[in-house]
């Protein structure tokens, strides 16, 4: 179903692509609009944790209603991207992954991956993440995207030979 890369030296371990995706605070997010025929990509802050990708978000919106009607997604994560003039090229490391998104809607479920999305981005403001998640439980929306595929690469430059 998936393309093989082209350019397979330059491709990531799956190891080091998963490591990529757990230190990352930002990506961009990929997602069919049906409605407008577009493709809508949007930056969001994911959490990489066994083969998901964790986001959250207002529980409507542009991106809740492209992904009520197709959840296949991809995702973006830019770890490493310097231009170098002087040679006509960058040195880049990026991963990609294609995945299919569902919404939690259990509470405990979606508490747990709060909590996780507070150990990540603000592990020195436990409690207060912890108060927050719960009084916002139920004015946020949890979106699970399963990874079905994932590729990492980089330019030659940084293969390590």
């Amino acid at each position: 179903m998936f393309p093989s890369m082209r350019r397979h030296l330059q491709q990531l371990s799956q190891e080091r692509a998963i490591d990529i995706l757990r230190k990352t605070n930002n990506a961009v997010l990929a997602i069919r609009d049906d409605v407008t025929g577009y493709t809508y990509a949007v930056p969001v802050s994911p959490l990489y944790d066994d083969n998901h990708i964790y986001i959250h978000s207002a529980p409507m919106g542009h991106k809740i209603a492209a992904l009520k009607a197709n959840p296949k997604v991809s995702l973006c994560v830019i770890e490493k991207d310097e231009i170098h003039p002087e040679t006509l090229t960058s040195h880049f490391r990026s991963v990609i992954v294609f995945g299919t998104a569902r919404f939690i809607t259990d509470p405990k479920e979606k508490l747990t991956v709060l909590e996780k999305l507070v150990e990540k981005f603000a592990p020195d403001f436990h409690k207060e993440g912890e108060a927050e998640a719960h009084q916002k439980l139920n004015y946020v929306a949890i979106i699970d995207i399963s990874i079905d595929h994932m590729t990492g690469k980089e330019s030659i430059e940084l293969v390590e030979h």
